[in-house]
This record gives C-alpha cells, sequence and structure tokens, in this order.
C-alpha cells in the first residue's frame, strides 16, 4: 500500500485524498522526527528554567498574562483539550476527519510546534488503523485556527471522545488499545500545538477542489456533447482567438473543444448552414470555463501553500533558540481562496444550466419538446432542468462570501475572524451542486444526441455516451427520475476519462 512521507514541505493536496478517501498510509520521514525532537528538546528547557513563554508557562488567549506553575503544566494541557471540545452539530464525514489527522502530524511536522514524536506517531497510528474521530462540524471561526474541531481531533489521543471505523463509533480508549497503544499523557506546549491551525479549513477544501479539478475537465466534455447535440459550431473555439486573449484556462478549454469534436459525423453534417454565431453559453464556453479553471487553480495553489504550513502559536525557531509569538492561525489566506472557488464554481454551473434549458426547449433546440416522445403523455426532462435550476439558485446564495464577515471572540482578544470554515464548507456544498448539475446536462445531452441518428459525434463524444448507457436507459417514457440522477453523478469520474484521453 502507497505510504505518504510527512516533512511538513512537499504533501499535495492529491495525496490527502489518497488518504482520506483511497487507505493509502502516512508516515513521518527521518528529517521531521529530528526537527520535533529539536523543537521539543527547546520546550523542556524552558519549563525547566521556569521561562515565561505564552502557551508554554503561561494561560491563553485572554489568559495569557497568566503564569502558570511548574506542578500545573501538564494539566494545564489536559484542561485545554476538554475546554475547547465545544463542537456541536452533525459529525464532519470520515474523509473530512482523516484529512483533518493527517494535515494536523504534516504540519508538526516542520518541526515549528515542540511537539514530541510519539503524540504525532499515535495520531499517525490511529490514522493508518482506519479510524476517524467523530468531529462536530460546527464551532470553529477560523480565528486561533479551528480550535475546537481540532479539540475533538486531540482528544482522541488522551483517551476521551469517540472515534468511527466501519461506520461503528467506539471509544478512543477502545481504538487506542485495539492498536495496542495508551492515551497519550500531553505535556507542555502539545495542547495547544494540536489545536491551533487550520486544519479543518484545508481538510474540506482539499476534498472540495480535488474533485472540482475533475468536474472541470467533465465540464469540457459535457458542454461539447451539448454543442454537437445542438448542431453548434467549433468556429469559436479557433486558437487565434484565444491566442489574442490568453489566459491559460480559455485557450486549454478552446483547445480541448477543438480536439473533443474531431471526427464527429454531426460537426460536418451543418457546416454549410446559416447559422453564424451560437448563444453564450455555447459560444463563450472557453473563456467561461477557462476563468473558472484559473480561479480554482488558484485556490488550489492557496490551499498547497497552507497545508504545508506551520500553523499554530507560538512558533519555536531552534535556531535562533526563540519562541515567537503570531498569527499563522488565522484562516484569512485559505478562507478568501475558498470563496474565490465558489463563487467561480457556481458560474460553471449557472453556464451549464443555460445549456440545459437550451436542450429541452424546442424553440432553441428543434428537438422534441423536453427531449421525449409522445410529450404530454411524458414530461421527460422537464423537471430535471427544474432541479438544476434549483441547485443553481442555492448555489449563487452560498456564494455570498464567508471572508468579509467577522464576530469577535475571546474577551475581544480575538476581535477579528476568518469564517473559514464556512467558507470551506460551502465550498464543498457547491461543489456538489454543480456535480449534479452536470450530470443533469450530460443525461439531457446524450439523449439529444441519439435524436440525431444515424448520426455519430466524436469517438470520445459517443464514448461518454455510451458509459452512461451503461446504467441509464434512453428515456422513452416517464420513469422515477432520481435514480438515473443519481447515476449519473456517480459516472462522472468514467466520463472524466474521456474529456482528458484523446
Amino acid at each position: 500500500m502507497n505510504t505518504i512521507q510527512l516533512d511538513g514541505e512537499s504533501l499535495r493536496i492529491h495525496d490527502v485524498v489518497s488518504v482520506a478517501q483511497g487507505g493509502a498510509q502516512a508516515a513521518l520521514t527521518d528529517a521531521a522526527r529530528e526537527r520535533m525532537r529539536a523543537s521539543r528538546a527547546l520546550v523542556d528547557r524552558f519549563v525547566a528554567e521556569e521561562r515565561t513563554v505564552y502557551g508554554i508557562t503561561t494561560g491563553f488567549g485572554v489568559f495569557s498574562e497568566v503564569s502558570i506553575p511548574r506542578d500545573k503544566v501538564l494539566e494545564l494541557q489536559r484542561r485545554l483539550i476538554l475546554s475547547h471540545c465545544a463542537g456541536i452539530g452533525d459529525p464532519f464525514p470520515d474523509d473530512v476527519s482523516r484529512a483533518m489527522m493527517l494535515l494536523r502530524a504534516n504540519a508538526l511536522a516542520k518541526g515549528c510546534s515542540g511537539i514530541r514524536v510519539e503524540v504525532v506517531e499515535t495520531l499517525l497510528a490511529m490514522l493508518n488503523a482506519g479510524y476517524a474521530p467523530v468531529i462536530p462540524s460546527q464551532g470553529s471561526v477560523g480565528a486561533s485556527g479551528d480550535l475546537a474541531p481540532l479539540a475533538h481531533l486531540a482528544s482522541t489521543l488522551i483517551g476521551e471522545g469517540f472515534v468511527r471505523a466501519g461506520g461503528v463509533n467506539v471509544t478512543a480508549k477502545e481504538a487506542l488499545a485495539a492498536i495496542g497503544r495508551t492515551p497519550v499523557a500531553l505535556e507542555a506546549k502539545e495542547g495547544l500545538a494540536l489545536i491551533n491551525g487550520t486544519q479543518a479549513i484545508c481538510a474540506m477544501a482539499s476534498l472540495a477542489l480535488d474533485r472540482a479539478v475533475m468536474l472541470l475537465d467533465v465540464a469540457d466534455l459535457v458542454a461539447t456533447m451539448t454543442l454537437d447535440a445542438l448542431l453548434g459550431t467549433d468556429a469559436a473555439f479557433d486558437p487565434r482567438i484565444h491566442e489574442a486573449r490568453p489566459h491559460p484556462g480559455q485557450k486549454l478549454v478552446a483547445r480541448r473543444m477543438k480536439e473533443l469534436l474531431v471526427g464527429s459525423e454531426m460537426r460536418e453534417s451543418h457546416r454549410a448552414c446559416k447559422r453564424v454565431q451560437d448563444a453564450y453559453s455555447l459560444r463563450c464556453v472557453p473563456q467561461v470555463h477557462g476563468a473558472v479553471r484559473d480561479a480554482v487553480d488558484f485556490a488550489s495553489g492557496k490551499i498547497a501553500i497552507e497545508i504545508n504550513s506551520a500553523t499554530d502559536n507560538p512558533l519555536i525557531f531552534v535556531e535562533d533558540e526563540t519562541v515567537v509569538s503570531g498569527g499563522n492561525f488565522h484562516g484569512a489566506p485559505v478562507a478568501m481562496a475558498c470563496d474565490v472557488a465558489t463563487l467561480a464554481l457556481t458560474d460553471l454551473g449557472s453556464i451549464s444550466e443555460r445549456r440545459i434549458e437550451r436542450l429541452v426547449n424546442p424553440q432553441l433546440s428543434e428537438l422534441p419538446p423536453f427531449l421525449v416522445r409522445e410529450g404530454g403523455l411524458n414530461s421527460g426532462f422537464m423537471i430535471a432542468q427544474v432541479t438544476a435550476a434549483a441547485l443553481v439558485s442555492e448555489s449563487k446564495t452560498l456564494s455570498h462570501p464567508a471572508s468579509v464577515d467577522s464576530i469577535p471572540t475571546s474577551a475581544n482578544k480575538e476581535d477579528h475572524v476568518s469564517m473559514g470554515p464556512t467558507a470551506a464548507w460551502k465550498l464543498g456544498r457547491v461543489v456538489e451542486n454543480v456535480a449534479t448539475v452536470l450530470a443533469i446536462e450530460a443525461m439531457a445531452a446524450a439523449q439529444a444526441i441519439e435524436f440525431r441518428r444515424p448520426l455519430k459525434s466524436s469517438p470520445r463524444v459517443e464514448g461518454a455516451v455510451a458509459t452512461l448507457r451503461s446504467k441509464i436507459a434512453h428515456w422513452e417514457s416517464d420513469r422515477y427520475l432520481h435514480d438515473d440522477l443519481v447515476s449519473a453523478v456517480a459516472l462522472l469520474p468514467e466520463l472524466h476519462a474521456f474529456a482528458t484521453t484523446p
């Protein structure tokens, strides 16, 4: 089984998905262990010298001026974790919780947090054994990082709370015993090292953005299916147009759509027609899809930086033998990135819904109304388009940026917060909305293509139609539509192969 090596520097979003959803293992590199041991030694020295250092020998937040006696330092860590387990609401899905475990371990592997290697090894042992902490999904404002969610994660290391494996909840103590571990007794600084950070935000964002990248490719394929079904022109994909406005995403989408149409009988059948140009939802696919792609690339780049960053406070710099307080836990960089990706993906769903309308509306398509014979007796794709419209409208509402909000917390010590967890949650919701809208368009486009028989589309488009037909029959008469929608969403990863492979 593949093992992801954690060094605090080189983790990729795809690695996060591999561990959270694909069962890959994770381990610390030797270099990471050495850095962690060095920073831990400095913490132990400061404690022995009874220095006043925030988070090590003092309280937290507004209590930062309160010195903690040496004999109470260990109890301070436990109380910190328990008091911060203030989450509420439904638990995160298991893949989000597992991503949080991996991301926290990788942040600690940078060696700036002063935590013992054995604490992180226990975290990774639980992860590699298939456990996911049961973490309530509400309660973080992304200020000192994701304090409540990460506290719930950390609580499992000290034998508190629950974990889940195979859909079954067990106590953290039982899970630790099952893997031959005992609850960790946290030492100075370790509680704070475990709960300061943006790992809940980044876990949700990593999983959402990885899926979004797949959807971007599928969107190009599905738009090409619709274009061909509507007897559209590929003139708008002429590379000269896009070299004259050389946005990277726009150029890529235009080239892909041109390639996806190669070999289409349907395209060749109407080259001499009188239509000069298509509607914007067809003609401007490179400009819109390309802009979405560029925005998602931007957001992914920000998350890629964040998942390899030290995000707790204070940070320990062994070379200078110093401990410095700062604000790397603040979620602003990733909150804003999530908001950008959310509004961009909403537009991807919006243009897809407009193409669905063109497919089902006979005044725009010259195809049977709602893509079904015996209209009236059958409603065909009428309400599928309504579902797409509902999802797009919901996504528009969710596109209001969370990162412009703030609410003071912790006796006004944390007087400006990021609302990053809300931004990341909205991103995940919109990604799934867009997936369903694209699945509806794919179903409708396949149906429309079959109304153009005996003409065929390109080999890659026909491959996509055949893939859909492997699970979803041609719509001859009305049936229980929900099951087809679910099947179409599940088939999107299979359509991805036709979108990217010549």
